[in-house]
């Protein structure tokens, strides 16, 4: 095995066979080993199994709609694969879900990440459907990559690198969840876990398949959820910009020592 090449997880439903053929086919073109983690299907589960970390009285209280369970399974897949990185006690894995596409040497990804001489706990590696956001802050890694933290933290969880601290702390947070796992992690002030970006990314999102593990629709009109979810963001936008800041500065310190 070559040098840096971390444990890679891939989260896939039993189910997605064909999405897990595309993906084997695009890890063996760079010769990346893997590990396939079955992913939590969500319509397969209980309703008691279901409230085992999703609640729906925190649900109402801080997202605009129900979760469906699609998107439960979804969650509960990252934190399988949160808590084998616990239980493995790892340094840090990579976690993937079936449907990307790898744009660059990942090698070059792993290298990189070996090289960063202080602690982390979550890096992204991808964005969701390849969009943009605001940068806040930026430093150069090397002739291949910058540290990024944008102005609000990347949506999506198509391919993340998590540190064991981070793991730990993304569990602890998030024993009883109630939005969307890529939203709880940009909520950096409630997980204490800050999200930098390693750009440009050398994954990417490749939109080739229907989603089937984390269907967003809950049945209810967008209309009915515009004033709630606009009422939320406004209420984060403060705390959002706070913790990003704090962010900045703490990883300023850790560059500059």
């Amino acid at each position: 095995m070559r040098d840096n090449v971390p444990a890679i997880f891939l989260i896939n439903l039993d189910q997605s066979t064909q999405r897990l053929k595309a993906c084997t086919d695009r890890l063996n073109r760079q010769n990346i080993p893997f590990e396939r983690l079955s992913g939590v299907y969500g319509k397969s589960l209980t309703q008691e199994e279901l409230a085992r970390h999703y609640s729906h009285t925190l649900n109402l209280k801080k997202y605009h709609r129900a979760l469906s369970q699609g998107e439960i399974g979804c969650y509960l897949s990252h934190r399988k694969a949160w808590q084998t990185i616990v239980d493995r006690q790892l340094d840090y894995a990579i976690i993937i879900e079936d449907d990307f596409k790898i744009v660059g040497p990942l090698q070059d990804v792993f290298d990189s990440i070996a090289d960063l001489n202080f602690d982390w706990q979550l890096i992204k590696l991808a964005a969701y459907e390849n969009r943009e956001k605001p940068i806040s802050y930026k430093s150069k890694l090397n002739s291949h990559f910058e540290l990024v933290i944008h102005k609000k933290a990347m949506t999506g969880c198509c391919a993340q690198a998590i540190s064991l601290e981070g793991a730990k702390q993304l569990l602890k947070a998030t024993d009883k969840f109630a939005r969307p796992v890529d939203t709880d992690i940009q909520h950096i002030w409630e997980t204490n876990v800050p999200v930098y970006s390693m750009m440009p990314y050398y994954i990417e999102q490749a939109g080739e398949f229907e989603s089937d593990i984390a269907k967003a629709s809950s049945g209810a009109p967008v209309k009915k959820h515009f004033w709630k979810r606009k009422w939320h963001q406004f209420q984060e936008k403060r705390l959002n910009h706070t913790a990003t800041c704090k962010a900045i500065e703490a990883l300023k310190v850790k560059l500059n020592n």
